[in-house]
């Protein structure tokens, strides 16, 4: 069946057309040229030197798996990773490029802006759905095998991880640094060119939420559909291991269909233009779904699952969106609580977090037993299917942020006026929406792809069950669930540390530059953006071991049972500290915003410096560490389903 390949060959073919749609637009005046250059070049010099960094884990990794498996595995690992690698560079070269392009079209007004936007942001969208499924479908027409793609599923897990690590990494160094010495310290708003970090902030936005968040869902995208068709493959056959990339096909083409509901009037909702394309690529993806199933004289349960996932989908982007927005009454809180100082502001903002795990997990834990009650296990596996079919719009909507943000930095640093700025201003309040529900999918599309590769692993192994009376799976388990709080200190630390960096370079410059505070002196923007970048590179080297060696270790020496033990471990505990990362940065976040849009004294005001110090604790919770859990828990899972050959023949036990 060729429909995978046309339609990740259409995929790419409207990569194309919105590149060529988006580098006709202007880019304005000559200075906002110039700050869009250092921009693109920040960015794309931090990403070489990360794929540089990268390249020598690809390669050892692709040597084991060919010396210690086949090279069939370790082939598909090293064109898994270059896809990836791939998504991300032209996903985050377009961005870069629409960034300006955005701000010009800003001082036209909100309609003009917004298309080209998202536009930016669906070239990474439909770079992640396109080159996924053809990479998918090469490997299964090569070689009819479904395990063999498993090998591509890791590289992407891999080049996934160091993205969102590193990216994550460097975003927050920028972003601490510029929060804490220009508004908390010099009172400067967050985009003021007087700020030596400013740059280096706005390549982190590029680097971190759209390379890393593409690279995100790239690899959650592979990873449910080969979960799903070796799943399929056990328990249907050959119909079962096409049925996956149909219905992803179909998904495809559902969200491309999305992007063109995306339009906007002069005055009106930039939110609702988007939630129309999201909610009709939905329901068009879930009118596919029931046709083709019953077309082709599938089980109506598999509908049923696969639904079941899409829901649950939404409703956790959802709950991200109420916990996170400033519209909404936990972020308001959080910032009338700053009226007390910074305390607080944590406390409050914490359980706010807390709390917004609760019905996401009430979400998986529905959608798991109603996919199993339809469809059994194939069911589970259709459910990630199910929640990923719209990824190209997701990713879109989540892009689109980053560039509005910095499109909204650009206006800023060239002076275009505040008219222009209230343009950006409301597309950036909507960017930052899309970012929470996004990063709210991402982190349940993780458990749900997660869980179907565990089950995948079990079905492998031939383990029936998991028996908690087993010591060894008790000790499994208990190392499980320790490894996320492990990941989280290790990049919560890295993000401090090379912040520190960041703080004092900053200081440094408004104490040693003469005239830089009165706007007569230009920073040193290179300098930071050094610091960053060599801090990132240098800080996502041991998170990215430990997802890799931790079920190595385990599987080797306590056996396939305490390795299942650890990956359910893992699934469980890395949920609710991805969820409750995500949440809570977002919203301290977005309290302060509603915070500088003149509440409970505005810009300035001690509620403010309280706010500041909350989204700064915020800022590596859910843009470093919490996102990067979601990978963490995928990767362990694929390792330990390519690796079971090898624990169970050389294992202590």
């Amino acid at each position: 069946m060729l429909i995978a390949p046309i339609m990740s060959i259409l995929a790419l073919a409207f990569v194309v057309y919105l590149y060529f749609s988006i580098i006709k637009k202007s880019t304005g005046t000559p200075k906002m040229k110039r700050i869009s250059d250092a921009i693109k070049e920040g960015s794309l010099a931090y990403l070489k030197r990360q794929y540089k960094t990268l390249s020598i884990f690809i390669i050892i990794i692709s040597i084991t798996l060919a010396l210690a498996l086949n090279y069939k595995l370790a082939l598909a690992y090293v064109v898994g990773a270059i896809f990836s690698i791939l998504a991300g560079f032209i996903g985050m070269n377009v961005a870069i490029r629409t960034n300006v392009r955005t701000a010009s079209a800003a001082r036209k007004g909100l309609a003009q802006a917004l298309p080209i936007a998202f536009r930016g942001g669906a070239v990474m969208g439909f770079c992640v759905v396109g080159l996924g499924l053809l990479g998918i479908s090469l490997f299964y027409y090569l070689y009819g095998d479904p395990s063999i793609i498993l090998g591509f599923a890791f590289g992407a897990s891999t080049v996934a991880l160091f993205a969102r690590v590193g990216g994550g990494i460097y975003t927050k160094t920028a972003d601490v640094g510029a929060d804490l010495v220009g508004k908390f310290e010099k009172g400067i708003p967050e985009d003021d060119p007087r700020n030596p970090a400013v740059i280096a902030d706005q390549v982190g936005d590029n680097v971190g939420d759209v390379a890393g968040m593409g690279a995100d869902l790239f690899e959650s995208y592979v990873g449910s559909i080969i979960a799903a068709m070796i799943i399929g493959a056990l328990v249907l056959g050959p119909s079962g291991v096409l049925l996956p990339l149909v219905l992803a096909s179909l998904g495809v083409f559902a969200s491309l269909i999305g992007t063109f509901f995306v339009r906007v009037k002069p005055k009106g909702d930039p939110s609702l233009a988007l939630n129309k394309g999201t909610f009709s690529a939905c329901g068009l993806f879930a009118l596919f779904a029931f046709f083709l199933i019953w077309y082709f004289d599938f089980s109506i349960g598999i509908f049923y699952a696969t639904l079941a996932g899409l829901i649950a989908g939404i409703i956790i982007g959802l709950t991200s969106d109420y916990f996170t927005s400033r519209e909404k009454s936990p972020a308001r809180k959080i910032a009338s609580s700053a009226q007390t100082g910074p305390a607080i502001t944590i406390l409050t903002g914490f359980s706010t977090g807390l709390f917004s795990t609760i019905l996401p997990i009430i979400g998986i834990a529905l959608a798991i037993l109603v996919a199993w009650y339809f469809a059994g296990i194939f069911g589970i596996a259709m459910a990630a299917i199910g929640m990923l079919s719209i990824t190209g719009i997701i990713v879109a909507a989540d892009s689109y942020g980053p560039i509005v943000d910095n499109a909204g930095g650009i206006v800023e640093q060239a002076k275009l006026g505040l008219k222009v700025r209230k343009v950006t201003d409301s597309l950036d309040a909507v960017g930052n929406t899309t970012k929470s529900i996004c990063k709210g999918f991402a982190i349940g599309s993780a458990a749900l792809t997660a869980l179907a590769l565990f089950l995948t692993y079990s079905q492998v192994a031939g383990l029936k069950v998991i028996d908690i009376m087993n010591p060894y799976v008790i000790a499994g388990l208990f190392i499980g669930a320790a490894i996320p709080a492990l990941f989280c200190a290790l990049t919560i630390s890295a993000v401090s540390r090379n912040a520190f960096r960041m703080v004092e370079e900053v200081r440094r410059q408004f104490k040693k530059i003469p005239g830089l505070m009165k706007g007569k002196a230009k920073p040193d923007y290179a300098r930071c953006v050094d610091i960053a970048t060599k801090g990132a590179l240098k800080e996502l080297a041991l998170p990215g071991v430990l997802a890799i060696i931790s079920p190595l270790i385990v599987g080797f020496l306590l056996g396939k049972e305490a390795l299942g033990g650890l990956l359910v471990g893992s699934i469980v505990t890395g949920l609710v500290f991805a969820l409750l990362m995500a949440n809570a940065g977002g919203a301290w976040d977005n309290a302060k915003k509603y915070i500088e849009a003149g509440n409970f004294g505005g810009k300035g005001s001690n509620a403010h410096r309280a706010s500041i110090v909350g989204d700064t604790v915020g800022d590596p919770m859910k843009d470093t560490a919490g996102p990067s859990l979601n990978i963490l828990i995928k990767l362990m899972s694929i390792v330990a389903l390519i690796f079971i050959p090898l624990i169970i023949k050389y294992g202590l036990l």
